[in-house]
């Protein structure tokens, strides 16, 4: 009989911050202090918090884009960045040339175009090859620039606020495109979504608050209190 491994176990993550604290330049104040966290199995993780509580320099300590002034952030997933606006990410004028420019292999065309299919196809964008991205709803361009990680086979997704420009159909079916993605038997993707609406939570494998540049400890969602 096998047993479902529990989400809490501690095993090899596959990102971790130790005493990790963060000011920027010229500023004396902190915006992350001595922060310790771990995420070592795949599933759906949010993190929740009010404006400026530190929680898009969090990701940007995660993702390389600047470093701790203190402590240490250990990786050793291949990270992917989802914006809060996918206008500041979609580069080419089409779907599958904006996938195109994300391939990072040296394959042949027929794989190029499986490739394409099946990242579209997992984000619901079955038939979108040829699109326009200017014709694209503000959710399906969302579901593009996650197809696009995917595609760059991105294991680990970061996204800041990917719901906050859109309208709550649009919102649900962006939530639910991770959360089946973390969710595969096969393939599972691991994704660290940070968030300010309370109603996604439920979606969530584990969820944590930050707090004055610090995070809580990791909970289940039926057992979260957002202070």
């Amino acid at each position: 009989m096998s047993l479902t491994r529990d989400p809490f176990e501690k095993v090899r993550p596959q990102v971790s911050f130790k005493d990790v604290s963060f000011s920027w330049p010229g500023e004396k104040e902190n915006v992350i202090t001595r922060c310790n966290f771990a995420i070592g199995e795949t599933g759906l993780w949010m993190i929740v918090g009010k404006n400026g509580s530190g929680k898009s320099t969090f990701l940007k300590l995660i993702n390389g884009i600047i470093k701790p002034n203190h402590g240490q952030v250990n990786l050793l997933a291949n990270v992917g960045m989802v914006f809060q606006n996918p206008d500041h990410q979609i580069l080419m004028p089409n779907c599958r040339s904006e996938l195109l420019i994300n391939i990072n292999q040296k394959i042949s065309k027929q794989a190029i175009s499986y490739k394409i299919e099946n990242v579209l196809d997992k984000v619901g964008l079955t038939g979108f090859q040829t699109r326009p991205v200017h014709t694209l709803s503000g959710g399906q361009k969302q579901r593009l620039t996650i197809a696009s990680a995917l595609i760059s086979d991105k294991n680990f997704i970061l996204l800041d606020e990917p719901t906050a420009l859109l309208d709550r159909t649009s919102q649900i079916k962006v939530v639910k495109t991770i959360k089946k993605l973390t969710s595969d038997q096969e393939n599972p993707l691991t994704a660290l979504w940070i968030t300010h609406r309370y109603e996604e939570l439920i979606y969530a494998d584990a969820v944590a608050e930050m707090k004055n540049g610090n995070l809580s400890e990791w909970q289940k969602p039926s057992k979260f209190q957002y202070n």
